[in-house]
Order: structure tokens, then sequence, then C-alpha cells
């Protein structure tokens, strides 16, 4: 059985580049992760050095997943998001190297992501994943929920174009029932007394 290790990454430069090298193999072997083939490795570890320093911000966290010292996998936590939005986090750039796929990489990365947003005192979780050759399965085996299909929303890494799938998940307080309905809208109103909308002007 195959054991590996997950823990948060720094801006170290061979850490950059593993997360380069990934990024440009997921996006040539069709990964739809916003970016098009060929993907020059330079761009991809600008990218991560972006990614990086806005973890050591605290505005994301980028999770790395280790076979011994080889980097074979990595998602992102998305923290910093609107004012209005404190109670949510945004999952991105799940990638797995071509050679530890179908071993649980992805599952104990997204796991862990999960772990971490509910430390962060996140209720909700959100993400996308294209409709042709994306990881919906695996959403789906996580409990997430689709919530709709955006149809032709972004080019294919090798051209044409897919759809984008929508996914949520309730994680932490939120999944249990007895804090759903009144305690959401006291949440959404700033305090812990039950009552109605404010009505909406027309």
């Amino acid at each position: 059985m195959s054991t590996f290790a997950i823990k948060p990454l720094d801006d170290a430069p061979p850490i950059r580049s593993a997360l380069g090298e990934l990024l440009v193999e997921t996006v040539a072997s069709g990964g739809s992760v916003s970016f098009m083939h060929p993907l020059p490795l330079d761009d991809a570890c600008a990218f991560w050095r972006d990614s990086l320093g806005s973890a050591a911000r605290g505005e994301r966290v980028v999770l790395g997943a280790f076979d011994g010292e080889a980097l074979i996998g990595t998602v992102t936590l998305l923290l910093k998001l609107p004012p209005n939005q404190p109670h949510r986090a945004e999952i991105a750039k799940m990638m797995t190297r071509l050679s530890h796929r179908h071993r649980g990489v992805a599952t104990a990365l997204m796991r862990a992501a999960e772990q971490l947003a509910v430390a962060h005192g996140r209720t909700l979780l959100v993400l996308d994943t294209a409709v042709e050759d994306g990881a919906a399965p695996l959403y789906e085996r996580l409990g997430f929920q689709l919530s709709g299909i955006i149809p032709d929303y972004a080019l294919k890494p090798h051209g044409g174009l897919t759809g984008t799938m929508i996914y949520w998940k309730r994680i932490g307080d939120a999944r249990d029932p007895r804090s759903s309905t009144d305690k959401g809208k006291a949440f959404a109103r700033g305090d812990g007394k039950r009552g109605q909308y404010p009505a909406r002007a027309a």
C-alpha cells in the first residue's frame, strides 16, 4: 500500500520548481487548470511564486502530497474572499502526478483541505471542475453537491470549449441539521436572533 505525507508548502525554490513541473504535466495531459498547452515551465513557476506568496500572507493554503522527497500532488484552499463571504472557502488547482494517480492521493489532499477549512472556521466549500475529463466522480464521492453546469465555460488546454460543473459542500458546524435554517439566517444578519429578512426595495 502506498504511503505519502501531506503538508502546507512554503515558497522555496525546489518546491516552486516541483509545483511548476506538476502544473506543466497536468496541462499537457489535458487538465483544465486555467492554462493552455504548451505551458512554459518559467510561466508555471511564476504562477506558483505568486500563489505561494499569497499563502505567506494567509490568503490561501497550498498543500503538497509527498512520496518520500518527491512532490506527487497538490491542492489549494482559497481563504481570501469578499467581506460578505467569510464563512466559505474555495478549492483550486487539484493536481496529481500521472505516475501516482488512482492511489488515493487526490482523496487525501481533498480531506486535508476540508479539515483546514474547518480549522479556519469555514462552513461551506465551493469548487468547479471541467465537464470533460474533470474530477466530478471524486468530488461526488467526497460529498460535494452539483449546483449546475455552465456550457462552453473555458478552452481546453489543447483547444476546443468545455463546460464547467459547479460543486458545493457544507462542512464543520453547517453539517449539523439543528444549526441550518435559523442559525444560518442569524449568521447572515450578523445577530443571534430569529426573525425575517428585511424586505428588499422594488
